[in-house]
C-alpha cells in the first residue's frame, strides 16, 4: 500500500470500531507505530490523515463498511477470529488417512520466525489432521553463505515444541552427504547430469543463449573422472559444478542446467568440519530427501515455485512420483522485523538485545512478549493457504492472544513514572482488598494498605486528571478531591469511600500503590524499545514467565524477578 492507502485503511478501521467516527490521533498513531519507516515524514502525513479522516467521517456506516471491505477485506476475517469463529483448514489434495507425510526444512542460520512458522504450522496441522507423520529436516548444506550455527538447531526444536509440535523424525542434511553423492553419481552414469568446469560468467552466457556448454555432452567416462576429481580435491572452489540436464530452451533461464553440487574449500562446518568438500545445493538435497523420507505433501512459499520445476527433473530421471505441492504466499506482520539478515545485523550493531528482542518477529521474541503458542497457531490457520502474500496486523495477533490469556492472567497495579500523592482527612488505616481476577474470586485477593501520613503513588500518565478542584477515585480505595498538583507531587483531601459516589459523578478512576517494588516494563514501539520505569504492588507474587495484566497499562510477561521486576509489554 502507498501512504494514502495506509491512512485510508486505518481511518476506516478506526471509524468502524467507534461508531462511524475516526480519531485522527489514533489513526496517525497506527500509521507511524506499525510503519516506523514513515516517522521521518510525520509532518507531511499529519495533514493527509486529517483530510482522509474528515472524508471518512463524512460517510455513513454502510459506506464506511463497504469501502473497508474493498480496501482491506482481511479486517472482517480477523474480526471473525476475534469473535472466536475459528477457521478450519480446507481438505488436503490427494491425502489419505494415516499416509500423509509432511516436512519442515529450516536452515539453522538464524532463529525461527513468524514467516517460517506458516509452512511449519501448516505442515504439522495437516500431518496431525490426517493421522500422518511430521518430519523436521535441517537444511544445513551451505556452510559458506547461509552458515549454520549449533545453537539454532537446538532453538528451532525448542521453539517447535513450545508451539505444541510433536516431531516424529529429525534429519540433518549435513549427515547425509554420502547419500547425495550416490544419487549424483547415478545421474551422471545415466547421462542426466554432468560436471561443468566452465567459468561462471562463461556458463551464464551459454545458459542465457540457450545453448549447451562444452562439457554437457562429453562421454560419461569423462564426467565420472571429473566427479572423482571433485571428491578427491583436485578441483578448487569454483572450478567444477555438477549440473542437472534440463531443457536448454526453458523460458526461465534459472531452470536451464541448474547446479546440484559444488565445491567449498575449508567449509569448517559445525557438524562435519572439513571432512567434506563437495556440498549439495538446496534443490538437489531437498529433492533426494523428500523421496527418501517418504514425503507426500510439501508446503512452500509461492516465491519457491521455481524449485518444484527444477526438482521435477530429478524425480523424472529417477522414476519417482513428485509429492503434492501446496504453495502459499509470504506472511508478514505490520511493523515487525522478520528478516534474518536484518536481525543479525541489528544484533551485531547493538540495535537489538538479541534474537528474542521484543521488537522482532522471531518465535522467541513473541514468546518473550507473552504471546501464547495457541494464538500463533490460530493466526496461521486463520490465514490458511492463500497464495497471495498476507500482512497481518499486530492488533489481530493481540486480539487472539488477549482472548486466550484474559481468563488466566492475574491483575496487579503498576504505576509508571510515579508521582507522590498525600491524602489528608482520613485518619485511620485502610486496607483495600482487590481480587486477583474479577471473574475468579476463588484465586483470592491482593491487600493494599493505606496509612495516614504516608504517600500514595500515582502515574504521571494521569497528571491531566489531577487538577485542583477535580475529583478522582483511587481504584478499590476511596474518592479524593485534588487540592494542589505539581511536579513535586499532589495534595488531595479524602472525600468518600463508596464507589457509587464516583460512578454517579463520573469521576475518573486511577490505579495506585503505596510502598511498591521497583519495576521496569520494556515496551516495543515500532523500531524503538521504550523502558517504562515505575512501581509494582509490593506484595505482587509474580514469577518469571507469568503473563499478568497491569491494570490500565496492559498485559505483560514477567522477564526477571530480583531487586527489581522486569516485564515485557505484550499488548493492551
Amino acid at each position: 500500500m502507498n501512504v494514502e492507502e495506509l491512512v485510508l485503511k486505518y481511518a476506516l478501521m478506526n471509524a468502524y470500531a467507534h461508531g462511524g467516527k475516526a480519531n485522527p490521533k489514533a489513526v496517525i498513531g497506527k500509521v507511524l507505530g506499525e510503519n516506523p519507516g514513515l516517522r521521518p515524514k510525520a509532518k507531511e502525513i499529519i495533514p493527509l490523515v486529517n483530510e482522509i479522516v474528515e472524508r471518512v467521517n463524512g460517510m455513513n456506516l454502510e459506506e464506511q463498511e463497504a469501502r473497508l471491505r474493498e480496501v482491506y477485506p482481511e479486517f472482517f476475517e480477523e474480526k471473525k477470529t476475534r469473535k472466536g469463529e475459528k477457521k478450519g483448514l480446507p481438505p488436503l489434495p490427494k491425502a489419505e488417512k494415516g499416509k500423509v507425510v509432511t516436512r519442515f526444512a529450516p536452515n539453522p542460520d538464524g532463529a525461527f520466525h513468524l514467516g517460517n512458522a506458516r509452512a511449519a504450522i501448516l505442515s504439522h496441522e495437516y500431518a496431525r489432521l490426517y493421522g500422518g507423520k511430521f518430519i523436521l529436516r535441517f537444511d544445513d548444506t551451505d556452510p559458506k553463505v547461509k552458515r549454520p550455527e549449533p545453537v539454532f538447531y537446538d532453538w528451532i526444536i525448542e521453539d517447535l515444541k513450545w508451539l505444541g509440535f510433536r516431531i516424529d523424525e529429525v534429519h540433518i542434511a549435513s549427515d547425509r552427504l554420502e547419500l547425495y553423492y550416490r544419487y549424483a553419481e547415478e545421474l551422471i552414469k545415466a547421462g542426466k547430469a554432468y560436471v561443468c568446469t566452465c567459468k561462471p560468467e562463461e556458463f551464464r552466457e551459454f545458459r542465457d543463449r540457450g545453448i549447451a556448454c562444452p562439457h554437457r555432452d562429453e562421454p560419461v567416462e569423462v564426467q565420472l573422472e571429473r566427479w572423482r576429481k571433485m571428491l578427491n580435491g583436485e578441483y578448487r572452489e569454483g572450478e567444477a559444478v555438477v549440473r542437472i540436464k534440463t531443457d536448454l530452451k526453458h523460458p526461465n533461464p534459472a531452470v536451464r542446467d541448474w547446479p546440484a553440487l559444488r565445491i567449498i574449500d575449508d567449509p569448517n562446518h559445525p557438524r562435519t568440519g572439513n571432512r567434506y568438500r563437495v556440498w549439495p545445493l538446496y534443490n538437489f538435497a531437498s529433492a533426494i530427501d523428500d523421496h527418501e523420507l517418504g514425503v507426500t505433501h510439501i508446503f512452500r512459499g509461492q516465491e519457491h515455485a521455481e524449485n518444484e520445476t527444477r526438482q521435477r527433473y530429478v524425480y523424472d530421471y529417477l522414476g519417482w512420483e513428485y509429492p503434492v505441492t501446496v504453495h502459499h504466499g509470504r506472511l508478514s506482520i505490520e511493523g515487525v522485523v522478520l528478516s534474518k539478515s536484518k536481525t543479525r545485523k541489528g544484533i551485531q550493531e547493538g540495535k537489538y538485545l538479541g534474537w528474542d528482542d521484543p521488537r522482532l518477529g522471531t518465535i522467541r521474541a513473541l514468546r518473550r512478549r507473552g504471546i501464547r503458542p495457541e494464538a500463533i497457531r490460530e493466526l496461521i490457520v486463520g490465514v490458511g493457504l492463500k497464495r497471495s502474500d498476507t500482512t497481518v496486523s499486530w492488533d489481530n495477533l493481540a486480539a487472539i492472544n488477549r482472548r486466550i490469556i484474559e481468563p488466566i492472567a492475574n491483575r496487579y497495579f503498576f504505576v509508571a513514572d510515579p508521582v507522590p500523592m498525600y491524602v489528608e482527612g482520613y485518619d485511620g488505616e485502610f486496607i483495600a482488598e482487590v481480587p486477583l481476577h474479577p471473574d475468579h474470586p476463588e484465586r483470592g485477593v491482593r491487600k493494599l494498605k493505606f496509612e495516614p501520613g504516608k504517600p500514595i503513588y500515582v502515574s504521571r500518565d494521569d497528571m491531566e486528571l489531577f487538577k485542583p478542584g477535580s475529583f478522582v477515585r483511587l481504584k478499590d480505595l476511596f474518592n479524593v478531591e485534588v487540592i494542589e498538583a505539581g511536579e513535586g507531587g499532589i495534595k488531595a483531601r479524602f472525600h468518600s469511600v463508596d464507589y457509587e459516589v464516583a460512578r454517579e459523578n463520573r469521576w475518573r478512576m486511577v490505579h495506585w500503590v503505596t510502598e511498591g517494588k521497583p519495576c521496569e516494563v520494556l515496551v516495543p514501539e515500532g523500531d524503538e524499545l521504550v523502558i517504562r520505569r515505575g512501581l509494582l504492588e509490593s506484595d505482587a507474587e509474580v514469577r518469571v514467565d507469568d503473563v499478568v495484566q497491569f491494570e490500565r497499562f496492559g498485559f505483560v510477561r514477567i522477564d526477571e524477578v530480583g531487586e527489581k521486576v522486569v516485564a515485557v509489554f505484550a499488548h493492551r
